[in-house]
């Protein structure tokens, strides 16, 4: 009798640890070589702040360029909103109008 259970027990295991001994076949394994080199390294910890400091820069410089073309961010419960700050996107130049 414990020879049968142990048997029938076997049945169930062997067929399942075999499942998992073969690996899946993805299909991104068989390009990983091209896309391993196509991807740049980590960023270090400089170039984050760098990066960081020139986007700042960046929106820092089109703040100004839309308060310089009469938009106040500092207003609030504008009910004119969205309204001013696309005049004063078009004023300036900056591309940001979304079409509705």
């Amino acid at each position: 009798m414990k020879n049968r259970i142990a048997i029938i027990a076997l049945s169930f295991i062997v067929p399942a640890a075999g499942a998992f001994a073969v690996s899946p076949a993805y299909a991104q394994t068989s390009a990983s070589g091209a896309t391993a080199t196509t991807q740049a390294a980590p960023m270090t910890k400089e170039q984050k702040k760098a990066a960081r400091k020139q986007a700042r820069a960046k929106k820092n410089a089109e703040l100004k360029k839309l308060e310089d073309a009469g938009y106040n961010p500092s207003r609030g419960n504008d009910p004119d909103y969205p309204q001013n700050l696309q005049n004063a996107q078009k004023k300036a130049g900056i591309g940001g109008s979304a079409a509705q």
